[in-house]
């Protein structure tokens, strides 16, 4: 298989971001977002997807965090799609149940060639830190809109807000990294119609 990796890069007058993600790494990350908070989560997803990952990013947060964390997701999923290629021979669906302490999340993923968001995540306060956890579905919505994927998020338990976020990006991790993994038994793209391009 050939090496999976792929860079973008997103200026706007907003937001200046470049990321880039190998899909057979070894969890490897270089994260800059100008958000600890978010570069903590993005840790999960690398080092639980055993991806490689840079996310280097100069956003407006003198404004909020909104445009920087939307558009971190928005070319993560540009790049996740780009190093995806034509899915050809991958398992295409993947799932992970990950539990913190009290929490529990599930998330499912379908490298459909759609973009779906099911978010079913309730924190019981506003604000991390001073990070808005509104702001973890903004992430998703637009990673899921760029990398064409099904993304199904479900927090089952919790009651710590922190818990809770850390769950949900351990479990996407994981659920990706199944997805995106070799099928030794699938030649070509795991479709009856196939293609998965939407």
């Amino acid at each position: 298989m050939t090496a999976r990796r792929a860079a973008v890069e997103r200026n706007t007058q907003e937001t200046q971001i470049r990321a880039a993600i190998g899909l057979d790494g070894s969890g490897r990350a270089e994260l800059a977002s100008g958000i600890p908070f978010l570069d903590h989560m993005l840790h999960q997803i690398a080092r639980h997807g055993l991806f490689d990952l840079e996310i280097h990013a100069h956003g407006d947060l003198q404004i909020d965090a909104h445009h920087t964390v939307e558009d971190i997701g928005i070319t993560l999923g540009q790049a996740f799609a780009q190093a995806v290629g034509d899915k050809a021979g991958i398992q295409r669906y993947g799932h992970a149940y990950v539990p913190l302490d009290e929490a529990l999340s599930r998330v499912v993923v379908d490298l459909s060639g759609r973009p779906g968001l099911v978010y079913a995540v309730e924190y019981p306060r506003a604000f991390i830190g001073s990070f808005d956890v509104d702001l973890l579905h903004e992430f998703f919505q637009g990673f899921v809109n760029h990398a064409q994927v099904t993304l199904h998020i479900d927090n089952l338990r919790g009651h710590n807000a922190h818990h809770i976020a850390e769950t949900i990006f351990k479990a996407c991790g994981r659920a990706l990294r199944v997805a995106v993994s070799p099928d030794p038994r699938q030649s070509g793209v795991p479709s009856t119609k196939g293609t998965l391009s939407g």
